[in-house]
């Protein structure tokens, strides 16, 4: 099993979570972040004034999968989340050890 962390422009979160729920990925957790990367922020104008924002409004979705979903799974985010700029976030694929469901006490792929 591995667990993805994907990190996402909040304006493609929601296309992201539906193509995650065709390719049946059966739950996930999304939480609104603020971070930077490469491209440490924005500088714009208010009112005249200069301002700088170094961190970013980013939408963090982790899901559990079974080993062999997760290749077609990247490529599917990768295809829906690119813009080509700078900021389109990043896909963290980290081993999951074990996943016990409360309800049955089923353990490892069996409870995803």
């Amino acid at each position: 099993m591995k667990k993805l962390e994907l990190i996402v422009r909040p304006n493609v979160a929601q296309e992201v979570i539906d193509a995650l729920e065709k390719l049946g990925v059966g739950g996930m957790t999304v939480m609104q972040v603020d971070g930077c990367g490469k491209q440490k922020g924005q500088t714009g104008l208010y009112r005249g004034t200069e301002f700088s924002l170094h961190l970013l409004p980013k939408v963090k979705i982790e899901v559990f999968l079974p080993d062999a979903a997760v290749q077609s799974v990247i490529e599917q985010i990768t295809s829906v989340a690119r813009t080509g700029e700078v900021g389109d976030g990043k896909i963290f694929v980290l081993p999951a050890e074990n996943a016990v469901r409360i309800r049955t006490g089923e353990e490892g792929e069996e409870a995803l």
